[in-house]
């Protein structure tokens, strides 16, 4: 017992797991389920729970920015040569793109087997109604001019994409800053690369006084939810649940294949150094909200060069969203069967490279998976009406792929790593 107790004092990740616990208890007995106080009260008292979440989203957002800005900067200007970088860069593209196509392909073969879609009761069907139609409809109109959105990724006005929060468009600029700095005589390039050092140092700073808000964040950020949705709301969805969580677990077992045949290390070893991030992840939502951990993991606990890991990890925040391409895909194919309509070889090959597409470039914000899987559903033909069916148990979902989204870009920094010294 004083071990447990030792234990929970002295490890962030045992008092975030106590914070969920306790968070899901408050929240069912607060929620529908046991109903302990009226309906309004238990919403009420529920967003004053999550008070400590909304704060340490918010300030992690705050040196978001600045943390992928500066740790870009300082890991390509690391390099000792354009051809590093270069090598390190086409590296990343083309094992993002490998790992996303494994993970939409593996989406498509659970939903295929499993048949989510055949157990939907009919009058959930009855659920989707004309607004949630109306405003996906125009978010995938706004997305589906696909040369200007390949256009738009260069940022004309960099500050106004930091300003925004355009994670892409910093990351793009940050790459080209860094090239620069390399390119240039080393005495021209000192003062810029120590000014952004010192920016990393004072964003960790930061990111590690906010993590001792983790533990009260988590807590109230789940009985929330919780309070939220009700057991009850998850009961008719549940075999589309187990079939995203299953294949959400098959990329898992494919990342640690990586871990310890590309990258050399212990699957035991490597799950108890990224737990942190991983429970954060899980808590939040949110890649980008979980990023400076992410990195401050790879480095402290991973032992990750920073070469790598401060290129990598922001980048792989922006566009390796393993787990919502797996989502998406498995979300189409349930909707699909849903509705009756059969997917040709053609679709679920159209699926595949939409999924792919669309994950590059996808805010790491809670949520988004939905926006852009309108864009999917429509490119095969599914009535995009159906994601009111699935909305409801979408947060829930999402704490899960975000888990498996962070997961990637920490197994991507170990791989590439190893990658680049063979």
């Amino acid at each position: 017992m004083n071990s447990v107790i030792s234990t929970i004092k002295n490890q962030l990740w045992a008092k975030v797991m106590l914070g969920l616990f306790l968070g899901v208890v408050v929240g069912v007995f607060f929620g529908p389920d046991f109903a302990l106080v009226e309906r309004e009260l238990a919403l009420t008292i529920s967003n004053w729970l999550a008070l400590p979440g909304y704060l340490f989203l918010a300030i992690i957002k705050m040196v978001v920015i600045p943390l992928i800005f500066s740790s870009i900067i300082c890991g390509i200007a690391a390099g000792d040569s354009v051809d590093t970088v270069k090598k390190l860069g086409v590296s990343v593209v083309f094992y993002f793109i490998f790992t996303t196509t494994v993970a939409v392909s593996i989406g498509l073969l659970f939903a295929n087997l499993l048949q989510p879609g055949s157990y939907l009761g009919s009058e959930l069907l009855g659920l989707s109604n004309q607004a949630t139609a109306t405003s996906v409809n125009q978010a995938l109109l706004d997305s589906t001019n696909i040369p200007k959105r390949l256009a738009s990724i260069i940022p004309s006005n960099p500050l106004s994409s930091m300003a925004s929060g355009e994670m892409l468009q910093v990351v793009i600029f940050a790459a080209a800053l860094g090239v620069a700095l390399v390119v240039m005589p080393q005495n021209k390039a000192k003062p810029l690369v120590s000014v952004n050092l010192s920016l990393q140092d004072a964003c960790m700073v930061i990111v590690n006084w906010v993590l001792k808000l983790a533990p009260y964040a988590v807590f109230g950020l789940i009985a929330q939810v919780m309070v939220q949705m009700g057991l009850d709301a998850l009961s008719g969805m549940l075999y589309y649940m187990n079939t995203v969580i299953l294949g959400l677990l098959a990329v898992l077992l494919f990342y640690l294949s990586l871990v310890v045949f590309v990258g050399k290390r212990s699957v035991l070893d490597f799950l108890k150094q990224i737990r942190n991030a991983q429970l954060i992840a899980f808590s939040t939502s949110s890649s980008s909200a979980t990023m400076p951990v992410t990195l401050k993991v790879a480095e402290e606990n991973v032992k990750v060069n920073p070469t790598v890991s401060r290129f990598v990890i922001p980048l792989g925040t922006t566009i390796n969203m393993d787990g919502t391409a797996l989502y998406q895909a498995i979300a189409t194919v349930f909707l699909a069967q849903a509705f009756g309509i059969d997917l040709t070889a053609t679709d679920l090959l159209l699926v595949l490279v939409t999924a792919i597409a669309a994950s590059v470039g996808t805010p790491g914000t809670p949520g988004v998976g939905i926006v852009i899987l309108a864009t999917i559903l429509s490119t095969v033909g599914v009535p995009i009406e159906g994601i009111a069916i699935i909305i409801g148990v979408d947060r829930l979902l999402d704490m899960c792929r975000t888990t498996i989204n962070v997961t990637g870009d920490i197994t991507a920094a170990v791989v590439l790593e190893k990658l680049i010294k063979k």
